[in-house]
C-alpha cells in the first residue's frame, strides 16, 4: 500500500530524497500529536504522511519551510534593530562611544615592541627549574 502512495507522491515532490525528508518530518509531527487531515484506515504515521502529501492535503512548500524552521538553531533577523532615540531622533550611544565618520575611519591601537625590546624580554626569561618528576 505504501509503494503506491510513494508513486503518487512523486507527482507532487519530484525528488525522492526530499519526499523522504518531508514525509518523515510530517510523520514526526503526527507522532507529536498533530491533527491528520485524512482517515487513518489503521495505517502507520509514515503512510498517513505520504497519503496526505499525495492527496495534496499539505503543500510540499509549506512542509519544507516548516522542516527548515524546525532544524534551525539560530534565526537571523532580516531588519536591523531600531537604534534611534524617538524623542531626539539621534542614534542611542554610550557616553564614551564615538561615531566613526567616512572621512575618518576608527583608529585601532596595538601594543608594539621593537626588536631590541623583544630580545631583551626573551633574554630576561628564566628557564624553569628541573624537578625529579619529569
Amino acid at each position: 500500500m505504501a509503494r503506491v502512495t510513494v508513486e503518487d507522491c512523486i507527482d507532487k515532490v519530484s525528488n525522492r530524497f526530499e519526499l523522504v525528508l518531508l514525509a518523515s518530518h510530517r510523520s514526526r509531527q503526527i507522532s507529536a500529536g498533530s491533527q491528520i487531515s485524512i482517515d487513518r484506515d489503521n495505517d502507520k504515521n509514515p503512510v498517513v504522511a505520504l497519503r496526505e502529501i499525495a492527496d495534496e492535503q499539505l503543500s510540499p512548500g509549506d512542509l519544507k519551510e516548516d522542516l527548515i524552521h524546525s532544524l534551525q538553531k539560530h534565526v537571523e533577523v532580516d531588519e536591523p534593530e531600531d537604534l534611534m532615540d524617538d524623542a531626539a531622533d539621534e542614534p542611542i550611544m554610550a557616553a564614551d562611544e564615538t561615531v566613526p565618520t567616512p572621512e575618518a575611519p576608527p583608529q585601532v591601537a596595538f601594543d608594539t615592541l621593537s626588536e631590541e625590546e623583544l630580545l631583551a624580554g626573551i633574554q630576561g626569561l628564566v628557564p624553569p627549574e628541573k624537578t625529579d618528576d619529569f
